[in-house]
């Protein structure tokens, strides 16, 4: 077999437009040269990647399987040029993390101070989601470290998930819960009859939530599904229904009430994650490095954000 990278650098740009002029504008060359090729790479692998209907390009089963191989790959000799790059002083280097929405206006920004005041010419990159969605980033190769929570069911065989923090979340409302004008805290069984705002798929939060009522014993009643973390904020804020949420992010919010879970609550443990086959550049080892630094710093002088805690 003769694939080469440039072919599945085309045959990515195909797939991702649906298109093979427009492809061929995005990767450069004329689009009879990236057709003969996506050809020849389809000739190697012995089936074809795309079906070719009245002008609509859809992937076939072959190329259903070949495109996120391909994009890992790319990613993968990105990563290493890069690192090489970085090695002989040819180009400044790159780190890219990924964060749950808590954690980046929490965790990861005094981080991110520390390695921009040492590293200054870096290339920062960062990017926000679900815990889910960096999982799935992490895997095929677009991004070299991730502030994620833990799954209940385990990490990823694929990934090398170190813990390191502990999250206590909170009720956020607007109004008083009844249950709380006693004791000041609530405990999931009240929910019960509670509408919630819940986070989109993908947000570990809303598995969270959904988890803790039914080992409370019901099901819970959503009264808007599907949102960011600043939607479901905003929902709150609007007399929706009430959210789960990590108690950093209402913090600056003052339209909005929290309120404490009775013991034991719910707790999900932070981790850092990356990639176990792929050897972190050294610009994703300094930022793992700080990161770390940091985490120890801040629970000796327990400086951490409201709701984070040490591991015991």
């Amino acid at each position: 077999m003769k694939m080469q990278l440039h072919q599945l650098k085309y045959f990515v740009a195909v797939a991702e437009v649906r298109h093979f002029t427009q492809a061929a504008d995005i990767v450069g060359i004329t689009q009879p040269s990236l057709s003969k090729q996506v050809h020849a790479l389809e000739t190697d692998l012995g089936a074809p990647l795309f079906e070719r209907v009245r002008g609509n390009i859809t992937l076939t089963a072959a190329g259903e399987v070949l495109l996120p191989l391909a994009k890992r790959i790319l990613a993968d000799v990105d990563t290493a040029t890069r690192e090489v790059q970085e090695l002989v002083g040819l180009r400044r280097g790159r780190v890219r993390l990924g964060a749950t929405p808590s954690l980046a206006t929490s965790l990861a920004p005094p981080v991110l101070r520390r390695f921009r005041d040492a590293h200054p010419a870096v290339d920062l990159r960062v990017e926000e989601g679900g815990s889910q969605d960096l999982v799935r980033d992490l895997l095929r190769g677009d991004l070299d470290l991730a502030l994620i929570i833990m799954p209940a069911q385990g990490a990823d065989p694929g990934l090398r998930v170190d813990p390191i923090l502990r999250e206590s979340l909170v009720i956020a409302s607007v109004d008083p819960l009844p249950a709380a004008l006693v004791s000041g805290e609530v405990r999931i069984t009240d929910l019960r009859d509670q509408p919630l705002v819940m986070f989109r798929e993908g947000y570990d939060l809303r598995d969270a939530t959904i988890q803790a009522c039914r080992e409370a014993g019901f099901e819970p009643t959503f009264s808007v599904d599907g949102g960011e973390m600043d939607a479901v904020l905003s929902f709150v804020e609007a007399g929706l229904g009430i959210a789960l949420v990590p108690g950093i992010v209402v913090s600056r919010r003052p339209g909005i009430r929290v309120t404490r879970l009775a013991p034991p609550g719910v707790r999900r443990t932070i981790a850092v994650a990356r990639r176990r086959d792929v050897v972190p550049t050294h610009a994703g080892r300094e930022l793992r490095r700080i990161l770390l630094d940091y985490v120890h710093a801040a629970t000796s002088s327990s400086d951490l954000p409201p709701g984070v805690e040490p591991l015991p």
